[in-house]
């Protein structure tokens, strides 16, 4: 029997997401639920998975001219989703809680998975090809514009693939990138 704050992952582990264990954190894992999970929580046109968008960011990295360790951070920027779900950002304000939650399941993930000291400019590298993918993914898959001054993106976003061919894009990026590292 699953305990009652435990999740079974896809590749059926059990895992507590308030306390979070290394050895219970899985790629494959992260890559098959982020293909299924909508961005903006589902509020789009049509169907753009938080897998779909992580590779973008990864690729949207290398075109900044961004080093591996970049693009692999941008890749997993938002893994921790993949086990704990996401909150919109209005809500996340009024739940400090679960952004630190997040945080410390977000960090794990990228000490397992990618590189566990990751600096500043790394992180605001990262951060900035976010916010300009959120920009251009509401642009086109909603039609809104969030800010009157569009943020720079190189690559447009393009529509989402079929989940399957998602996940597996999203594993062989990983395994590029890290054979880099």
């Amino acid at each position: 029997m699953i305990d009652k704050f435990c999740i079974s992952t896809y590749n059926g582990h059990i895992f507590d997401p308030t306390d979070p264990k290394p050895e219970d954190l899985c790629l494959e894992d992260v890559a098959h639920a982020l293909s299924r999970i909508c961005r903006a929580n589902g509020h789009l046109r049509d169907f753009y998975s938080v897998a779909r968008h992580s590779l973008h960011a990864s690729y949207e990295a290398e075109q900044r001219g961004c080093g591996v360790r970049v693009q692999l951070l941008a890749l997993l920027h938002d893994a921790a989703e993949s086990y704990i779900g996401d909150m919109t950002r209005p809500l996340r304000r009024r739940f400090p809680d679960f952004g630190e939650v997040e945080r410390r399941l977000q960090t794990l993930l990228f000490s397992k998975l990618a590189v566990p000291d990751f600096t500043e400019a790394e992180r605001r590298a990262v951060k900035a090809i976010d916010d300009a993918l959120l920009y251009h993914e509401f642009l086109a898959f909603h039609g809104i514009r969030l800010v009157d001054t569009p943020p720079k993106l190189l690559l447009p976003v393009r529509p989402d693939k079929s989940p399957d061919e998602t996940e597996a894009e999203f594993l062989a990026r990983y395994r590029a990138l890290h054979e880099k590292l």
